[in-house]
């Protein structure tokens, strides 16, 4: 299992792996051949002193994330659907994107946004009409997120982009693993403290190559881009000051404060 993650260092944006006392700089995203061998032949950044890390970002900047609806039975169930007999997906925007410890920020042109603590899955190479088998290959990572909806806005509209894409409303961990079975993974949601979310990916309807390949058959994946795979039951309403934490076993944490605009 390998870490990575993105940040702001001495001015300089870069991805790294493994941030600690001191961490080794990738001069190109991990999944583009940044990896361990070249981390090793560069110098360690000194996260201390003059290249002290200033800002963490979101571990991946994708050209398109792809959340999955439905895809946990129970989940479904209490929203009132039929589980889909086929994947059912939508975009979110990526300046959606918020890295772990930030702010979801409350429109006002909303009065309810719900959590949905949800396993994301990076892609690592270019994915298109692929298999199964070449599905799981183009996986690289995985993440903690969180998909913000705003309820009320999703039914009123008939489709989902405005409810799913106002900005901060895709926080995700600020690291991405590598090498983890996601076929059956813990995920907790609190609020609070209280515990709202607890399920697990092995109750997911359709798994995560089958998720990669069936969007692959639409739309070209590239690397870098997020796909967030569904949520288990038990979402619900953010208010103004909640502290949200959601984590997944062998993925990490994300953590995010609740504003309002």
């Amino acid at each position: 299992m390998a870490t990575f993650g993105r940040g702001r260092f001495g001015g300089r944006i870069c991805y790294f792996r493994d941030l600690g006392v001191s961490t080794l700089p990738l001069a190109s995203p991990p999944w583009r051949g940044g990896g361990a061998a070249e981390a090793a032949s560069r110098k360690p950044v000194d996260v201390h002193g003059a290249d002290a890390l200033q800002d963490l970002l979101p571990p991946v900047r994708p050209s398109k994330i792809i959340g999955i609806g439905r895809n946990y039975r129970a989940h479904a169930k209490e929203l009132g659907h039929d589980v889909p007999t086929e994947p059912l997906y939508f975009l979110k925007a990526p300046s959606s994107l918020l890295v772990s410890g930030g702010s979801v920020v409350l429109p006002s042109e909303s009065e309810r946004v719900d959590f949905e603590g949800e396993l994301g899955v990076v892609i690592g190479k270019t994915a298109r009409r692929c298999s199964l088998e070449e599905a799981r290959d183009a996986v690289f990572g995985y993440v903690v997120a969180c998909d913000v909806t705003a309820r009320d806005l999703q039914q009123r509209d008939g489709q989902w982009s405005r409810a799913k894409g106002f900005d901060t409303f895709c926080p995700v961990s600020s690291s991405l693993v590598t090498d983890v079975d996601p076929s059956a993974l813990r995920l907790i949601t609190k609020v609070n403290g209280i515990v709202r979310q607890d399920g697990n990916t092995e109750d997911m309807v359709f798994s995560v190559p089958a998720l990669v390949a069936h969007v692959s058959q639409a739309m070209t994946l590239l690397p870098g881009d997020l796909i967030l795979t569904g949520t288990p039951s038990g979402v619900g309403p953010l208010q103004a000051d909640d502290h949200v934490e959601i984590t997944i076993t062998d993925v990490g944490k994300l953590t995010f404060d609740v504003a309002v605009q």
